[in-house]
């Protein structure tokens, strides 16, 4: 099983470089399923159906969500469809719109997927939720009989202690655990000592001379003013593609390889 998974997609920049590369790097990379990170993608703030839409045109076959997913309600009842290719994290309260994991049929068979928050993520740090730790052994439990090849968990979080915690006590139990939220790659991917492949943050598809997406004079007159300001999307200038892929058996599910990938494009 060959699995890409694409870090947060952010806004114009990122939906046109989704665009631009994946349909040529899918046919290189020979990938049975195209994952992305969906939060950031109608610009920089949670998805619209018509957003998600045009990622399944560029050859995205599912997508995770973090914790701008719900910024755009109008994107939740496709969450709530177990047939709709989206998810939410999975350890938000009970009641909270949408699903956190589901399954997406591929060439190679079935594939969970379970997206999860970190329990401190940066304005919603306050906000109460399930352990993830839990919430994924809960999953993981009730899904164990299930046929399938692979299972991809998101965790999507601010504490790098958290991101390499959950890859070791996952290991051996699932495909991948693939960090993301950051916008920036981390050097750390490597297959764990019990087959699961990690990193802590795969990086972002968007902006390349900016602050995650955003003009970077907005964010130096905030620092050096202390100025409140809205973030100003960067729409121009160079543009880059991070992710992973990862490489798995079919018949134990663990991972054999990751691969970063990391792509720069001009002006």
């Amino acid at each position: 099983m060959r699995i890409l998974y694409v870090g947060d997609v952010m806004a114009e920049p990122g939906l046109r470089t989704i665009e631009q590369v994946l349909p040529k790097l899918r046919l290189e990379k020979q990938a049975n399923l195209v994952i992305a990170q969906a939060e950031n993608v109608t610009a920089g703030r949670g998805i619209t159906p018509e957003d998600f839409n045009r990622l399944k045109r560029a050859g995205v076959d599912f997508c995770t969500g973090g914790n701008h997913i719900f910024d755009l309600p109008v994107i939740n009842s496709q969450m709530a469809d177990p047939a709709q290719p989206i998810i939410r994290p999975a350890n938000y309260p009970a009641g909270t719109p949408g699903l956190g994991w589901k399954y997406v049929a591929t060439p190679k068979g079935r594939v969970l997927v379970i997206s999860l928050l970190g329990q401190i993520v940066g304005r919603n740090a306050r906000l109460v939720l399930d352990n993830p730790l839990l919430v994924v052994d809960g999953i993981l439990d009730a899904q164990k009989d299930e046929a399938k090849v692979a299972t991809i968990v998101n965790f999507h979080g601010d504490f790098s202690s958290e991101k390499v915690v959950i890859g070791h006590y996952l290991d051996g139990r699932v495909t991948a655990v693939i960090g993301d939220h950051w916008h920036v790659p981390t050097a750390d991917a490597r297959v764990l000592p019990h087959g699961t492949a990690h990193i802590s943050d795969v990086g972002m598809v968007g902006a390349l001379d900016s602050s995650l997406g955003v003009k970077l004079e907005s964010i130096f007159v905030r620092w050096r003013e202390g100025k409140t300001n809205k973030n100003e999307l960067e729409l121009a200038g160079p543009r880059q593609f991070n992710a992973v892929l990862v490489v798995s058996d079919d018949e134990t599910g663990l991972a054999l390889s990751i691969e970063p990938i990391n792509i720069q494009l001009p002006a």
